[in-house]
């Protein structure tokens, strides 16, 4: 397998665990825990069943088409960004979060029509899994760029060939 290809398997294989942990825990939320409840886990978090038909963070909830296109276009860039940047070093992190989080919450407005939520903190909307792992890839996807643009001064330094 070529260095390229094991780059593309790695994010596909993130992809693919953020999908399965997202999709199990909405089904067990949506089989066990009755919508509308608030149940504390810890002190800092509670255990909820809400819908949210808009995207982060309900912003544009109902907003139907528009978050269709919105989400669209944000994967269309990011799989560009990705194929453009196969040889960035630990790319293979990020797109794997974001896209393995966008797709959860995609398949939640196609099948349900809605993005099941089910975590929430004090003063904070409820979350899901999909979601930290958007969080985490968007955090992810600029340590990347942040360690590309380093290298990039490095080589640009005066002395080196």
């Amino acid at each position: 397998m070529s260095p390229r290809a094991r780059v593309v398997a790695r994010a596909g294989a993130v992809l693919a665990a953020v999908l399965a942990v997202d999709q199990a825990t909405k089904a067990l939320v949506r089989a066990d825990v009755e919508r509308g409840s608030e149940d504390a886990i810890l002190p800092f978090l509670d255990l909820v069943h809400t819908q949210n038909s808009g995207v982060a963070f309900g912003a544009f909830d109902g907003g139907g088409a528009i978050v269709v296109v919105l989400v669209a276009v944000a994967l269309l860039a990011l799989l560009a960004f990705f194929v453009t940047h196969l040889d960035q070093r630990l790319v293979w992190v990020p797109t794997g979060l974001l896209l393995g989080g966008a797709l959860g919450n995609v398949v939640d407005r196609v099948v349900e029509g809605h993005v099941t939520d089910f975590l929430k903190l004090p003063a904070w909307p409820a979350f899901n899994v999909a979601d930290i792992a958007i969080t985490f890839g968007v955090l992810a996807l600029l340590l990347v760029l942040e360690s590309d643009g380093k290298e990039r001064d490095a080589d640009a330094a005066p002395g080196r060939a």
